[in-house]
């Protein structure tokens, strides 16, 4: 295994000889230099996996020669070792990016623990990560086997998720795939967990259930308005709670969260029934009952979420609610900054509703176009371009300025996704609705041990476009392909994150409340 190598750059480093002696006995290779100039000329001709580098030098300055060391190694680790602790020299080394900074005089064991934390920081959360992931290897069987709740389901989710996150740390492949068959494993008790009580979630009279769809408003929207202080619901579609908790990491020092929660989305878990229920605060057959104009068959051409804004002034109606409110949708940039640029309008209002739909449309375009599939292969990568597209986009800005001003946030979203893996064959007519992760229609021909079926949509709180209209629902990472071009199919959308079906991860969903730290 190849030595670790050092290079130590001081004026005075003779005297530093015993520090020297003590890192090579503890198995370091250490070159030493006395001046920047001769520290340049070693960077160019070495691999060197650390620079301790003084920052008080005769000639080119500590700080001039870490510039030109980043002109030519930008990965390479530097700390800085100063006599003093002025501000103005600690914040030229920082904005050059150094690893850290000590003062003088530094002791030979100050020196080793800064090596290892930075030279072995991946080997040692990779070890510390995966003894952790082991503990809790038990813990989390247990819990899957044991959960019977929907708080139990909760939980057992946000420790998935933890440790999705976690072991994105560690460099050892196996313990990733260890937890990847958890979670299938989970997934499939959630599956018979949700299809033997989601039905019964749907009586106004049922207790012990999560909060659903149509009751977001009421159970966590509206008790969280203030009169004079402005209430800013933010809706990113298709918002899985592992992106949630990527996204939520990029707020710290702007806003605090003060309650995280997760509630469930209806079936199916799809924007079309999903956000029509969040803002008309009813079950889809009662609003294509109530509200004919505001519904649209899933067999018909037109958008199926134009009228929102229509539903949420109904809510409010019925509720007798006279709060002064906004209504956005966001799909672009463009869209995003003209919100902006109206902010202290919305300052005025009790709520403003700000739907933004970037999360969907990365998904439709990651089964669409190859490319956006390569760079978001995977749930991690995913995440990543997810919060890549957060922080430099006209949101991100919004909450920036929102930091200051006396205003509560509320994120949500309206249903998750989930990768897809296993094709399964349905038969169907001309009408049935083309969704992956489930079907509505008349003449559906498929394998009942393969999905949830729900005969009699109307015990779902689900319209039907003809007397016997059924819907069947995909389990954890199925994919309902027509029998048609079956082959073709299967392996266009194989690996594509879709919605609609039952998953952890499509039905468990996040909302948190925030308020600015200032």
């Amino acid at each position: 295994m190849r030595k670790i190598r050092i290079l130590w750059t001081d004026d005075e480093i003779e005297a530093l000889k015993p520090h020297i002696f003590f890192l090579k006995d503890k198995g370091y290779e250490i070159d030493t230099c006395s001046n920047g100039t001769d520290t340049i000329d070693l960077v160019k001709q070495n691999p060197y996996d650390l620079i301790f580098l003084d920052e008080n030098m005769p000639g080119i300055s500590g700080i001039e020669t870490l510039r030109l060391i980043k002109e030519i190694r930008t990965d390479i680790p530097v700390v800085m070792i100063t006599k003093h602790e002025e501000e103005g020299i600690m914040e030229a080394a920082i904005g050059s990016e150094i690893a850290d900074y000590l003062i003088k005089p530094v002791k030979p064991n100050q020196i080793l623990l800064a090596i290892k934390r930075i030279t072995e920081q991946k080997r040692l959360v990779t070890e510390k990560t995966t003894i952790n992931y082991r503990q809790e290897f038990s813990r989390i069987g247990n819990m899957i086997s044991s959960a019977q709740t929907h708080t139990d389901w909760a939980e057992l989710y946000r420790k998935i998720t933890f440790w999705e996150s976690e072991l994105e740390k560690s460099t050892d492949p196996g313990m990733s795939e260890i937890l990847r068959m958890q979670e299938n494993d989970a997934n499939n008790a959630f599956i018979k967990y949700i299809t033997s009580n989601y039905l019964s979630w749907l009586d106004p009279e049922a207790s012990n259930k999560p909060v659903l769809s149509p009751m977001l408003f009421t159970k966590k929207i509206f008790p969280n308005v203030e009169q004079g202080r402005p209430l800013f619901f933010i809706l990113i579609d298709n918002l899985r709670f592992d992106q949630w908790k990527t996204i939520s990491a990029e707020l710290s020092g702007l806003f605090r969260i003060i309650d995280e929660d997760i509630y469930f989305s209806i079936l199916p878990s799809a924007t079309q029934f999903s956000r029509n229920a969040i803002f008309a605060g009813l079950m889809p057959s009662a609003i294509a009952a109530i509200l004919p104009d505001f519904w649209v068959d899933d067999d018909q051409d037109e958008g199926k979420n134009n009228y929102e804004e229509e539903l949420f002034k109904y809510q409010l109606t019925r509720k007798g609610f006279r709060y002064k409110w906004s209504y956005n949708k966001i799909s672009s940039n463009l869209e995003g900054r003209r919100v902006n640029d109206k902010l202290r309008q919305l300052m005025d209002n009790d709520i403003n509703i700000l739907v933004y739909n970037f999360v969907d449309m990365l998904s439709h375009a990651r089964t669409e176009i190859g490319f956006i599939k390569e760079l978001a292969n995977d749930e991690r990568a995913y995440r990543s371009l997810t919060r890549s597209w957060f922080v430099h986009s006209p949101l991100f800005e919004l909450l920036v300025t929102l930091s200051s001003q006396n205003v509560r946030i509320i994120f949500s979203t309206d249903h998750g996704t989930i990768r897809v893996q296993n094709p399964i064959k349905v038969i169907g007519d001309r009408k049935t609705s083309f969704n992956l992760r489930y079907k509505m229609g008349r003449n559906l021909d498929y394998n009942p041990r393969e999905v949830f079926e729900v005969r009699f949509p109307e015990k779902a709180g689900l319209p039907k476009t003809n007397i016997t209209s059924k819907y069947i629902f995909a389990l954890n990472k199925d994919y309902l392909v027509y029998q048609n071009n079956f082959n073709y199919y299967a392996g266009y959308y194989k690996d594509t994150f879709q919605h609609g079906g039952i998953s952890m991860q499509e039905i468990m969903l996040p909302v948190a409340c925030l308020e600015p730290v200032s």
